[in-house]
């Protein structure tokens, strides 16, 4: 059976069949499918690989990330503290040796971008530089569903500086019976109430629906009404071609162990626009790490800010979690973010495709169907489905993500994940709703 497909990037007719076979020739035919040799796959209780598809959760461990951890905790026990200078990949300077590679991934230039702290730690520090509200210009857009700790963190920063957080907070909603949110919308908002809009903060692909936002355009509505402009890519980097400098946005975050493979609870990034990297009168906190490197270890001069992203860290890095960042970073070096997408685009629709043999009666993909708009994952909402519907799958070895009310979150990452992960997936959800 052959079914054509329409695609919409480049308007011509691309097509995918059914059947194991011609997913196994897929697999055979992807230059990337190597790759997936790199990573350990999680395997059940008798050995065989599960079907892994939350690598928007947590991304899976690189082969090679034992050795570049087990690199550090060699030189920290044979050299102690001389580490920090003699070390194979000297302790002091570890976080530049990240920087270009992370800079490739997200689209910026190196001065833009520093791997440090955590997620909404780095979301707090950049808008201690970039939420400078007034009496009359104080508020903050989100978008309504944004994920939980990027609304908790805005609205601490509401309270903080003494603004009532619900009178403070805009949230940029889908309309009626919708669940992806409308440019059209957003434009609305700024017109009314642009002049209170201090901050626009928005996550670059959101957590529930998969909703890739155009960060560009929504950097130049933002901006026409002198709102500074930021967004939240933990489910953008390493999985889109995110553009960040060209975007023009003043600032991102975001996390590295989703699709960037670093491993549970790991280092964050941060990315601040060059037009800010040598504004010193801009105002954040400060601490050892951002202070000049030549003379840091003087102690006991005053601060001279470091220029660019740096000029924002605080503290002396975690190593040991740098080296497992540096492990996947290798890999996506090796591989470069153009192929990753480009495979990331035909898998992912191929998944849409099977998931469309179901019946719109069983499923609906809430995630928007135009690749452009969209990474790896897809959302799933199945009729008069609960979480006994998620908990079958897992009984099946399908690892995914249920989100209430009733959302089945599903990203084949292009570095580890087949065409046969995606058609066995399919085949297991297909026999459990036929039960």
């Amino acid at each position: 059976m052959l079914i054509f497909v329409r695609n919409r990037k480049i308007n011509t007719l691309s097509y995918f069949k059914l059947g194991l076979n011609y997913a196994k020739k897929q697999d055979q035919n992807d230059e990337l499918s190597t790759y997936r040799n790199q990573f350990h796959i999680p395997k059940n209780k008798q050995g065989n690989d599960l079907i892994y598809m939350t690598g928007n959760s947590l991304g899976l461990q690189p082969k090679s990330t034992k050795s570049y951890i087990n690199q550090e905790l060699e030189d920290w026990a044979n050299l102690g503290v001389e580490g920090h200078t003699e070390a194979k990949n000297p302790w002091l300077p570890y976080h530049e040796f990240l920087t270009k590679s992370t800079a490739k991934v997200v689209g910026a230039k190196p001065i833009e971008v520093v791997v440090m702290n955590t997620l909404t730690t780095n979301l707090h520090l950049m808008m201690v530089s970039f939420y400078q509200p007034t009496k009359t210009r104080f508020k903050i857009l989100i978008e309504s569903d944004a994920f939980p700790s990027d609304k908790y963190a805005v609205e601490s920063q509401l309270r903080h500086h003494g603004f009532d957080d619900k009178e403070g907070l805009i949230l940029w909603k889908p309309r009626e019976n919708e669940e992806l949110l409308r440019y059209e919308d957003l434009e609305t908002i700024l017109k009314e109430q642009g002049d209170e809009i201090a901050l626009i903060m928005i996550g670059g692909v959101n957590y529930y629906t998969g909703q890739y936002f155009d960060l560009k355009r929504i950097t130049k509505l933002g901006h026409q009404h002198d709102c500074m402009v930021g967004f939240d890519c933990a489910h953008g980097a390493g999985n889109v071609k995110l553009n960040l400098h060209d975007s023009g946005a003043d600032f991102a975050v975001w996390c590295t162990y989703k699709y960037l493979n670093s491993g549970p609870g790991s280092l964050a990034g941060c990315f601040i626009n060059e037009r800010h990297a040598h504004n010193k009168a801009l105002n954040r906190f400060t601490g050892w790490w951002s202070h000049n490197k030549t003379t840091r270890f003087n102690m006991r001069d005053e601060f001279d800010q470091l220029p660019g992203a740096e000029g924002w860290q605080l503290s002396n890095p975690p190593i040991l979690s740098m080296a497992a960042i540096k492990a996947s970073l290798d890999i996506f070096n090796e591989v470069g973010i153009e192929k990753l997408v480009k495979k990331s685009k035909k898998l992912t629709g191929y998944f849409e495709f099977l998931l469309k043999q179901l019946g719109e009666n069983a499923i609906k993909i809430i995630t928007p169907s135009n690749p452009e708009e969209r990474g790896c994952q897809l959302s799933i909402q199945v009729l008069n489905a609960d979480k006994t519907l998620h908990n079958k799958l897992t009984e099946a070895g399908v690892i995914s993500d249920w989100r209430e009310p009733d959302v089945i979150r599903c990203a084949p990452v292009p570095l580890y994940n087949s065409f046969e992960d995606v058609y066995l997936m399919v085949e297991k959800l297909k026999l459990i709703l036929n039960e």
